[in-house]
């Protein structure tokens, strides 16, 4: 007899997620992690004496608002307040751009006022699509079955109501779907605006935690990708949870404990158990068995199958694909403590901006080079970085008069050219990320206490992210919806039987959302219930 109805490798906020669902319908759930804290990257942790932060995951707009009130995560503490200004973004010329309610119009008329005209109808545009493709986001995407059964026909009627939903879109905004699932998003902004700025704010979107060009064909989708996101009921909103990331996943483990789910931080998985072609239970670093009739993976695909599951287990032609996903998000990962807020020469002071998301990166080209850079040198001499000072929303970060910054850098090679080690050169590349900040805020280097510098190697170390890949594999065509983490693995099930994907490598992808730990959830529960086993 099984220890438990289901065993979820890996406490992360999607992890969690699964684990509250199936344990709020009945299920014997069980949860290992091998950090000592619940979370995976959504965690808060004290990185100096008296300063605390989002160590990974830094942001709050993806979480889905069905999971949020499934796990009533505000009855758990959860508390999200919205930025006071959107994005901020400050030119070496001395210009700015500051977006958000009854800012964005004026602050982009000062650059061209064809594209504050323009704006209106992009953002509608986008959002007319991002409104229909939430209905794919709490449901599994069409799967690829050979023959013909009841399986065939289960994915028959789910391809069938993919199709309606499709229908709702007019025909222009199926071409602009196509647009955005093909195209580059430098070439879909060229086509529509003409301000350097303008462009780099969603320009900034087609590149997040995405090792690539806004000019890569594919990176119009990774813009669309971050505009499904809403904070309290608004939609394309940023914000941020009080008491940091880890508010979210702290909230989340409580919602799975409340229903009786058992969690065990230090319990690192060393191998998948599989009996006759059908997953059965882990084995722990600690030599410990523990047995389920369903194993649940909400770590990295490749990490999963060429890891943690013997290779003679799983077929050839699988292996032989999944050992090809795609990793490497170009991201270095920054948290520093501070003396003072900066002062930026574009808009000296204090005020609403340094509530916002500060993109340095100017252009399109900027960011164009900054990755070519990367792909030659290992990083890019000239970064493109995002600033977020939590702090000035949420005073429980830092002692009163200070504060603490995020910086989101990129681009840098996930494993640099030549065989040099990230550890030989994190500090050469962290000293670069704080004077390119000094540069538009001078006395911003002067003003840091302390820093904590997360490398893509310290990133895959510290919490599994292989390559320092925030989405657990690149938002490519070849690896989204049907395909994600392969054609004919769509439906959240692994080539084993009683194995499972819930973690950001399958549908959705990745950001933290809950939304693959949630559909997981659902397809287990059917297969519990004896529907398609």
């Amino acid at each position: 007899m099984s220890d438990y109805d289901a065993l979820i490798i890996g406490a992360g906020h999607n992890g969690l997620t699964c684990a509250a669902y199936l344990a709020m319908n009945g299920l014997r759930v069980k949860v290992v992690d091998r950090r000592k804290v619940v979370g995976g990257a959504a965690v808060t942790e004290e990185f100096h004496p008296g300063f605390r932060n989002s160590v990974a995951a830094y942001t709050v707009s993806l979480l889905n608002p069905k999971v949020i009130a499934d796990l009533q995560l505000h009855r758990h503490g959860l508390r999200i307040v919205e930025r006071r200004a959107q994005n901020f973004l400050p030119a070496p010329d001395g210009r700015y751009l500051l977006t958000g309610d009854g800012r964005t119009h004026q602050s982009i008329a000062k650059f061209s006022e064809r594209d504050a005209l323009q704006i209106d109808e992009f953002n509608r545009e986008l959002e007319t699509i991002a409104d229909v493709l939430r209905a794919f986001v709490l449901r599994a995407p069409p799967n690829i079955v050979e023959g013909f059964g009841l399986h065939a026909i289960r994915e028959a009627i789910n391809a069938a109501g993919t199709a309606n939903i499709l229908r709702r879109l007019t025909l222009e905004s199926q071409r602009i779907l196509l647009d955005l699932f093909t195209r580059s998003a430098g070439d879909m902004l060229d086509d529509r605006f003409e301000s350097d700025l303008v462009k780099a704010l969603f320009g900034f979107d087609a590149i997040v935690g995405n090792y690539a060009s806004p000019y890569a064909a594919g990176s119009a989708y990774v813009m669309l990708h971050h505009a499904f996101g809403e904070v309290n009921g608004r939609k394309g909103l940023w914000g941020h949870a009080i008491g940091g990331m880890g508010a979210i996943t702290q909230a989340m483990a409580a919602a799975a404990r409340a229903h009786g789910a058992q969690i065990e931080t230090d319990a690192g998985v060393r191998e998948v158990v599989v009996e006759n072609d059908r997953a059965i239970g882990v084995i722990l670093d600690n030599g410990e068995t523990v047995r389920a009739s369903y194993i649940v993976s909400g770590v990295n695909p490749k990490l999963l199958y060429t890891g943690l599951i013997p290779a003679d287990a799983l077929p050839k032609p699988f292996l032989d694909r999944i050992t090809n996903w795609r990793n490497g998000s170009g991201t270095f990962r920054m948290n520093v403590a501070l003396s003072a807020l900066p002062s930026f020469k574009a808009l000296p002071g204090p005020g609403d901006h340094l509530t916002a998301g500060i993109i340095l990166a100017p252009s399109l080209g900027y960011m164009d080079r900054a990755w070519l850079d990367a792909r030659q040198h290992g990083w890019s001499r000239e970064p493109v970085v995002e600033v977020l000072i939590p702090s000035t929303l949420d005073n429980s970060l830092a002692p009163s008069g200070k504060h603490v910054a995020s910086l989101f850098c990129q681009h840098v090679a996930p494993q640099l050219p030549g065989g040099r080690s990230w550890d030989d050169h994190r500090d050469e590349v962290a000293d670069l990320m704080i004077a390119t900040v000094d540069r538009y805020a001078p006395g911003f280097a002067r003003s840091v206490i302390e820093r904590q510098v997360l490398s893509p190697l310290d990133l895959e170390r510290e919490f599994g992210l292989l390559g320092g890949d925030i989405f657990h594999g690149a938002l490519s065509l070849n690896q989204l919806f049907s395909a994600r983490p392969m054609l004919g693995h769509a439906d959240y099930r692994g080539p084993l039987k009683g194995l499972y994907h819930c973690g950001s490598g399958a549908h959705p992808g990745g950001g933290v959302t809950g939304a693959p730990g949630h559909n997981a959830a659902q397809v287990i529960l059917k297969d519990h219930q004896g529907l398609f086993t």
